[in-house]
């Protein structure tokens, strides 16, 4: 298989692309080339198989996902109150909508997960530490909140963001930050 980084990295972002646009169907070596703009068979010189390409995206999404020095900076910064986590969530649910192919290739390849165990195994273990990573950074920030108010969070945020880039007129941007607000509200303590 071929070694050049650049190029398996730039095959892996088409990959996502074709399944936000095509599904999981339209998912060929083929229609990667295409989409990266390479000669004819590129990608299966890449990958040795379809699930291996499926497998790498399901990294790749979660690699392109993770927010840069400055965001992170910016995020362990402020009073530890209701209202900045309920800011801290509206950030979150706009970083992961900006990258509107990478989650509805996300969703794609969930879907695709539940009749590839090597695929499954793959996303559990990505997620579960997406939540581990959420639920630790929130504890050791002093915001307020246990793990279980920020797995309740994560979820009603998850499904938030599915619903802004799969039925966009459900709620608008200012219900969606206004529900945002009512959650953290509802499933975090009284501040004291």
């Amino acid at each position: 298989m071929r070694q050049n980084l650049a190029r398996r990295s730039a095959l892996v972002d088409a990959a996502i692309e074709v399944l936000a646009r095509d599904g999981a169907r339209g998912l060929t070596f083929r229609a990667v080339d295409v989409e990266a703009g390479v000669p004819k068979g590129t990608a299966s010189n890449y990958f040795t198989s379809r699930d291996e390409l499926l497998n790498q995206v399901g990294h790749r999404i979660y690699e392109r996902l993770i927010p840069d020095e400055a965001t992170v900076a910016g995020m362990v910064t402020g009073p530890n109150t209701k209202a900045r986590t309920a800011e801290l969530v509206r950030q979150v649910v706009e970083r992961v909508a900006a990258f509107r192919t990478g989650f509805l290739a996300l969703l794609e390849l969930r879907l695709e997960a539940t009749r590839r165990p090597e695929l499954r195994a793959v996303l559990t273990a990505r997620v579960a530490r997406d939540v581990e990573e959420n639920v630790t950074g929130h504890l050791a920030s002093g915001l307020p909140g246990d793990a279980d108010a920020v797995k309740m969070i994560y979820l009603a945020a998850n499904w938030l963001v599915v619903e802004r880039l799969t039925l966009p007129g459900v709620f608008s941007e200012e219900e969606a930050a206004r529900l945002i607000g009512h959650l953290v509200e509802r499933v975090l303590p009284p501040e004291s």
